[in-house]
Order: C-alpha cells, then structure tokens, then sequence
C-alpha cells in the first residue's frame, strides 16, 4: 500500500468513527492530519458547534508491528479514563471508541483536543526559570497520575496474555514478547536477544519490591506533553498519547522523562513529584529497576525501526544514540548479577 493509499484509508476510518459519532457530514467543518503519530493515524476534527476532537485511527492489523502494539487503543482508553478522574491531571475525554477492528466502524479513538503544543516545539523558547518552573508543574502532575492503581500488572489491552498477579510475571512477559520481536525481525541490537534474556532474568527479583500496580504512561518524552500559555507564564496543559500506558513501576516512567538520560539529574522535575507526595528513593534496588526498564524502552526503540520501515538516516540515529545507552544499561545488569543481587 502506498502512502496514499494510507492517507485515503486513514480518512475513510476518520469519515465512519465520525458517523459512529452520531454526527452527520455537514457537521464537521475542518479535518486535517496530524503529524507525531509513528503508529497510529492522527487527525484533528473541527465541528460546527465549536467543539474540536482529536481522532485515532491504528493500521490495518495486516501491518507488521510488535506484538505489544495490538489493540493499542484499548490502553489509551484505559489510560484516560483512569487518570482523567484525578483532580488537575489534563488528560484528553474519551468522547467514543472501538477497539474491536473487526467492528463495522473498524477500531478508532476519538478524543477532546486540549489547547497547546508538544513541549519539544517549544523548548527553545523557554527561558531557564520557565523550564524549571514547567518540570515542577509536570514533576507534580505525573505523581499525581501515580497514585491511580490498576487491577493487575501488565498492559490492559491484553497483548500478551491476561494481566499478572506480580510485576515480575508481567514484565517478564513483557521483555519476553519484545526480544521475540527482536528475533522474527533480525533487529541489531549490541547484546544478542538470548545474552540479554540472560541478564534481565537474573536480577529479576528486584521487581517483588514492586506490589502496587500503578498507571504508567511510558511515553513522556517533551512531544507528548503540551505546553500551552504567553512567553514566561506557561504550563503544562495537556498529557497526550497514552496508548503505551501498562499497569506497572511507577519508576518506570522516569525513563521516557529523561530520555537517553539520568533523572536524578532532573532535579526540578523530582521537587515536583515529590511536592505532591511521589516517592522517589534512588537506592540500589530502585537504578536497578530503572536499568531493566531502560532496557525494555531502548530495546522497543531499536526494534520498532524494521516492520515501521523506517528510512536508513533514522535507523542511523538509533543506533548512534539508543544503542549505547542501552549497552550501559545492560552492563548495569550485568554488574548486579556479577554480585549476586537480586536474583530470582
């Protein structure tokens, strides 16, 4: 399929998820893709009565993906709809949704839109005592969304199997399911897929300390937070695209919070989360925790480029910048196994 059969397709699910809507045609007054999206199809709606709506739309099921990527949708809504309750946290509404794509509308996700623009589009306008302003404001809102539990560990779309009794089972299943995908698509990792089986499973008792299954985006790197507000009075005014979300660590979203990064570093950031009432003890047990989830997100970024065919300049970039960082990790893991912590 061309990349214009897959626009036109996109548009078709848009045209039938507004229809499932209950709206007519001649209700929406602007439809226009949006750009960000590396999976899913993106597209900004405008209605007559002045409402705006962001509306999702996931590949044929035919398109070669990881195997957590399926039924996506599901977690996004799960996501929403948990941390929408929280008081202050801005989420976007679930307005409607299909998850079954053998629906006759097909799976589609249509969302209020919130005001703003990804923080990466505005980053170099900000003045030092803004960012470090809007990394407390965000510190405070992600500890927020930390307090909202699940009923199980895992992720809620069920991709790989129903949800886990404890963190460890779940998230080796979890790393389980992506170094198959690493395998079936040949990926060019540092550590073979087997030598890095190895490694997680032997410090995979540091995850018992884990017992309360909480909401973890895992994808909040700067375009998946909005920004929104004059020069020198921003704020965060949106956490979009938590189709990633599983039930999980709460430390485990520190590492798409600093991104190729350490956020011990990120010390506005943390005088947020802690101000309203995260915890965040950097301990031995907890860097360890946060090399495996390292791991689990560096493994996802390296992988991910083959059945998304990415083009070779980006396939380029992965390997200079994601691959080292995750070699560390896996030496991290490598030195507690080498002492004996943790072991299952």
């Amino acid at each position: 399929m061309t990349d214009r059969q897959r626009s036109e397709a996109a548009r078709s699910a848009v045209d039938a998820a507004v229809g499932a809507a209950g709206l007519a045609a001649g209700e929406v007054t602007r439809c226009e893709p949006l750009s960000g999206g590396t999976y899913n199809a993106l597209f900004r709606v405008s209605l007559r009565d002045g409402r705006e709506w962001v509306v999702k739309v996931p590949p044929p099921e035919s398109r070669p993906g990881l195997g957590y990527e399926r039924d996506l949708l599901r977690g996004e809504v799960a996501f929403y709809t948990a941390v929408g309750a929280v008081d202050g946290v801005p989420v976007p509404e679930v307005v409607r949704y299909a998850c079954d794509p053998t629906a006759a509308t097909g799976a589609f996700l249509i969302m209020s839109a919130l005001p703003g623009a990804p923080w990466h589009e505005r980053d170099g306008e900000l003045a030092p005592e803004e960012r470090a302003g809007l990394r407390r404001e965000l510190g405070g809102l992600v500890a927020r969304t930390h307090t909202v539990t699940g009923p199980g560990f895992g992720y809620p779309a069920l991709p790989l199997g129903p949800l886990a009794g404890t963190w460890r089972e779940a998230f080796a299943a979890m790393m389980a399911g992506l170094l198959d995908d690493a395998e079936r698509y040949g990926a060019r990792l540092p550590r073979s897929p087997a030598v890095i089986r190895a490694l997680t499973a032997e410090v995979s008792g540091v995850l018992d300390e884990v017992t309360v299954p909480v909401a973890v985006h895992f994808d909040l790197w700067q375009g998946n937070v909005l920004l929104d507000g004059p020069a020198g009075a921003r704020t965060v005014s949106g956490i979009v695209d938590g189709e990633r979300m599983f039930w999980g660590d709460p430390l485990a979203d520190f590492v798409s919070l600093a991104l190729l990064g350490d956020i011990e570093e990120d010390t506005d950031f943390l005088a947020g989360y802690a101000a309203a009432g995260g915890r965040a003890e950097f301990d031995a047990p907890a860097r360890l925790r946060l090399a495996l989830y390292r791991c689990y997100l560096y493994l996802i970024m390296l992988v991910e480029v083959v059945p998304r065919d990415y083009p070779d300049g980006r396939r380029e970039w992965a390997w200079r910048h994601v691959a080292p960082q995750l070699e560390a990790a896996l030496r991290h893991l490598e030195a507690a196994a080498g002492a004996g912590a943790n072991r299952p």
